[in-house]
């Protein structure tokens, strides 16, 4: 039996099973209600006087105006401000969301960085490479073996967005979907989500030691090629095997060589900047003794601050006892400017620049603060020295940098030499050093035409030489499926700022501020054309290469993640 409606609230009809045990049963009348003075009133009612107004009416609240009676409105009723003509898009076009493939063609570093820089609800589900059981492998080990070829990934120097394109391309291949990983200066984050309704796994992992080893690097790069390619079957304990080998494994170069290989980069340089042969060989015997009392320095424990410090005075020490002997045919500041060569953060200033330029601001942040410590170090070994010959006399000369030198066969040859010393002091493999000594002669070929020959700008022919190095490395490395490091960085070598530096430096020894901040200035900019041309000639090189994206050929997306507001 139905109960009887009390009100327009029970207007529509209820089954049996809808009855609350508070119903009044049937066949009993309402009790009277109570007299009007011992009715509380409630706080919602209406005040005296005032009549509710009319569902949709559109008049102000608080007009008077009332119409009809009041009706009882659908939730699933249109609202009254609905127009048919000014209603919202629709969350799925008409014509539907297009579907993402990647094509399997592409070096996973494309792969990898085209769904990193696109929407989490438009990433395609991933298509496990390694399957070796039905359960698949465990999440904790493989968001563990992640996060170790992430740390040597970051500590070799790799670029924040060539990590987190590396970690994404692991978890992808072994099956985790809505992976994010994270990455910033010393610091490695990942976390997966199994389901919207499970908790997030998150494991992270601390760089605490970073070093240049190239071979390392590469070695790392061979290893996430394999485990992103379908043909090759690495489990979870081959892939750990593989990474504790490639920890294990020594550098390819002794240690008299590196120093060899310091001395070399420093004698090629002050040839670049007009020396002769004895000039070559004082730089590099400079530049030798600063790389023994830096790594004297280093097994002691100090900080990479005071070996900057202590690796910049015998160059500098050496150029000033030339001064005080009066060698006429000896040019003091080329071996300064050599001993400088050696020392100058080039790739730490890229890495930094590279970052920025891709959106990892913290990241950029903290590598462009390390790059300004060690400039600050390299500027304390040097004043120190040039500080001490200016008090026992030594006449430095500020407008040597003036004298041109042409001489484009030897300064190609001495590129090459820089290019060749610079790659040895990274720990290249040797079938990449070949490559990245061309590219280190071509850059010089290019920035002596147009500085030297053209007239133009030095910091735009420095800009466009580090253009082409940063196309022809991301070349490099596409057709060997590596990092494009090696190809990148013993390359812009013979372009790094140390004429700029030393003349800047000397300026404020001789306590000329505006000749010396005016130096430096030029010194800066060169270094960031630089940074901005590898840059922007790694992009280039993407840009006219197929990039897998959505169907119907669309561009890759961007990584600027805002628009500036």
């Amino acid at each position: 039996m139905v109960a009887e409606p009390d009100g327009p609230d029970d207007e529509k009809p209820q089954s049996d099973e809808a009855h609350s045990a508070f119903s009044r049963p049937a066949g009993t009348d309402r009790p009277a209600p109570p007299p009007e003075e011992d009715h509380p009133t409630s706080e919602f009612a209406l005040p005296a006087g005032l009549t509710p107004e009319s569902q949709g009416s559109g008049s102000a609240p608080g007009t008077g105006s009332a119409s009809g009676p009041e009706t009882t409105g659908s939730a699933f009723a249109l609202p009254s401000t609905y127009s048919f003509r000014d209603s919202p898009p629709a969350f799925t076009p008409a014509h539907g969301v297009p579907m993402v493939r990647l094509t399997k063609e592409a070096p996973w570093q494309d792969r990898m960085r085209t769904m990193l820089r696109m929407p989490v609800a438009e990433r395609p589900a991933p298509e496990p490479v390694q399957r070796h059981d039905e359960a698949g492998p465990a999440v904790p080990r493989v968001l563990d073996l992640t996060l170790r070829i992430g740390e040597l990934l970051l500590a070799g120097g790799e670029g924040a967005e060539d990590v987190e394109a590396a970690m994404f391309a692991v978890t992808r291949s072994y099956g985790l979907d809505r992976c994010e990983p994270t990455v910033t200066f010393t610091l490695l984050s990942i976390s997966h989500q199994p389901s919207l309704v499970e908790d997030p796994v998150t494991a992270s992992r601390t760089v605490r030691r970073r070093g240049t080893d190239y071979t390392r690097l590469a070695a790392v790069f061979r290893l996430i090629d394999d485990i992103t390619t379908p043909e090759s079957e690495i489990s979870l304990e081959e892939a750990y095997r593989r990474l504790a080998e490639i920890r294990r494994n020594r550098h390819p170069y002794p240690g008299w060589v590196l120093t060899l290989a310091a001395g070399g980069l420093a004698g090629a340089a002050s040839v670049l900047v007009g020396g002769g042969p004895l000039v070559f060989v004082i730089a590099a015997l400079g530049a030798m003794l600063g790389d023994r009392l830096a790594w004297l320095c280093a097994g002691r424990g100090l900080p990479e601050f005071y070996q900057f410090v202590v690796a910049a005075m015998p160059p500098a020490a050496m150029g000033v006892a030339l001064t005080l002997t009066h060698w006429s045919d000896v040019r003091p500041s080329a071996v300064i400017t050599g001993g400088l060569f050696a020392l100058l953060p080039g790739r730490a200033l890229v890495a930094g620049v590279q970052d920025g330029l891709t959106g990892y601001y913290i990241t950029a942040s903290a590598r462009l603060l390390e790059v300004m410590y060690f400039f600050i170090a390299i500027v304390t070994g040097v004043l120190l020295a040039l500080y001490g010959g200016l008090q026992l006399g030594a006449e430095l000369n500020p407008e040597a940098r003036f004298i041109t030198h042409d001489r484009p066969v030897i300064q190609i040859l001495a590129s090459m030499v820089l290019t060749l010393s610079f790659a040895i002091l990274l720990q290249q493999e040797r079938a990449t050093v070949l490559a990245v000594t061309l590219n280190g002669g071509v850059a010089w070929i290019v920035f002596g035409a147009m500085a030297r020959t053209g007239g133009l700008s030095p910091v735009a022919a420095t800009a466009t030489a580090a253009g082409l190095v940063g196309l022809f490395g991301q070349l490099f490395s596409r057709y060997r499926y590596t990092s494009s490091l090696p190809f990148i960085t013993a390359a812009i070598g013979p372009l790094l700022p140390g004429s700029a530096t030393y003349f800047g430096l000397l300026g404020v020894a001789q306590n000329e501020l505006d000749r010396g901040l005016a130096s430096l200035s030029t010194a800066v900019a060169t270094a960031l054309a630089i940074a901005i041309g590898v840059n922007l000639g790694s992009e280039i090189s993407r840009l006219f290469m197929r990039v897998p994206g959505a169907v119907g050929g669309a561009n890759r997306r961007a990584a600027k993640r805002t628009r500036g507001f």
